[in-house]
């Protein structure tokens, strides 16, 4: 704590630039020599003012406020003076000065958080999840707008009753034609957001409580879609006649056999097709998602379309390897081939990663260890929710077991 800084506050006036028979109230705050100035926005008569006693002279009741009000003015920055001491901070006249006005960090504004947050997350994060932001942005906007009817607000005015109120407001948000649009993963997705953001405030020192401590956040579990080995080989044998719907078969299928993400294989160029250490072909790339190095064997099939796909010379020159189109399109285009094919149930591209991981993988006995490495995931309780261990394969260890304890017995 500093104790050997000088320290003085003085209030004084000067000539009023538009009335010479008035004058402009001031305030001087003065450290280690060092000064500044903050103007009351205060104006009185020339013929009012005690310059000894620096008040207003006289006992009429506009003498008597402006007198209460230079008071607690300094008694307030006697106050700021106080606190950065107490909080281990430099002390100096223009630190004084912007605690008092509030252009400190201790009065940080929650548009102010997110504004920085999402200016330095940008060179940082992808620009899928920097759009989950912004949307998260829209909504605490509107919050601020509609429900609190609030332009802004600061930090430290963030407490658990904010977040409850914003939850609720979330939950309650409907579209044009009056529908709920968020379920409560999607709600809890925002809240997850947000309180990233919270947690960047509590680490700049922006705020010393973290509103979110008593704050739990509960997601639903749900199964993920993926497709039996039956549907897999209903998807494998079906031949459509539209060159658009057979291309996107073929790109769907290519992910079932190597986990691919949609962006990752998107982006999947020849040049990322290599021998690998059992001198077969694997595919050599990166995550776009999680920027994890991802080695992956070409399996037959995969190998089958590739053929298929790099005799093409235009594909080649275009250094792309498979013609897959937005993802917008390849979803919808996938929702055709589903129903084609008689199964019921709702497929996108990402299903795809979800079948390589249970039915191509775990359903085989391969160990969830090596699928985490191939999926290309930094934990391997990511694919423990990713990837599930379906009936068959329980079965199948449960029957493994059952033969060992007959073996023991006899």
């Amino acid at each position: 704590m500093q104790t050997n800084s000088t320290f003085s506050l003085i209030i004084f006036t000067r000539k009023s630039r538009g009335t010479t028979s008035q004058l402009s109230i001031y305030v001087r705050i003065t450290v280690n020599g060092q000064r500044s100035e903050i103007s009351l926005k205060r104006t009185i008569l020339f013929k009012e003012w005690d310059s000894s006693k620096n008040r207003g002279r006289g006992t009429t009741n506009k003498i008597r406020l402006l007198n209460t009000y230079l008071d607690q003015v300094y008694s307030q920055l006697l106050d700021c003076h106080k606190q950065l001491l107490e909080e281990d901070k430099i002390v100096s006249a223009n630190a004084i000065k912007a605690r008092y006005l509030g252009e400190d960090d201790t009065h940080k504004t929650l548009k102010e958080l997110i504004a920085y947050h999402n200016s330095t997350m940008i060179t940082v994060l992808k620009f899928g999840t920097m759009k989950n932001y912004y949307t998260t942005e829209k909504y605490l906007h509107k919050f601020l707008d509609q429900k609190l009817t609030e332009s802004d607000i600061y930090l430290k005015q963030l407490n658990y009753r904010f977040i409850c109120d914003f939850e609720q407001y979330l939950r309650k948000c409907k579209n044009s034609k009056k529908q709920y649009v968020l379920a409560n993963n999607g709600v809890m997705k925002h809240l997850e957001r947000f309180k990233k953001m919270i947690n960047l405030a509590v680490k700049l020192e922006w705020i010393a409580k973290n509103p979110f401590n008593q704050v739990q956040l509960k997601f639903d579990k749900y199964d993920r879609h993926y497709l039996s080995e039956r549907e897999l080989q209903l998807i494998e044998n079906t031949y459509f006649n539209q060159e658009r719907l057979e291309k996107i078969k073929d790109c769907f299928l290519f992910s079932c056999y190597t986990g691919l993400s949609y962006i990752d294989l998107k982006e999947l160029t020849v040049n990322q097709i290599s021998k690998g250490i059992d001198n077969n072909h694997w595919i050599f790339t990166k995550r776009e998602k999680t920027n994890e190095t991802v080695k992956v064997p070409i399996l037959p099939k995969a190998q089958q379309i590739i053929d298929k796909y790099t005799a093409n010379t235009e594909t080649i020159s275009s250094k792309r390897l498979l013609p897959i189109c937005s993802n917008q399109k390849t979803n919808s285009y996938l929702k055709e081939i589903v129903e084609a094919c008689g199964i019921h149930k709702h497929i996108t591209f990402h299903v795809a990663r979800h079948t390589f991981a249970t039915t191509v993988m775990l359903s085989n006995g391969v160990p969830i260890e090596t699928v985490s490495k191939l999926l290309g995931h930094t934990k391997l309780s990511t694919t423990q929710i990713f990837a599930r261990v379906v009936e068959s394969k329980i079965s199948e260890d449960i029957g493994n077991l059952l033969m060992r304890f007959k073996e023991k017995e006899a």
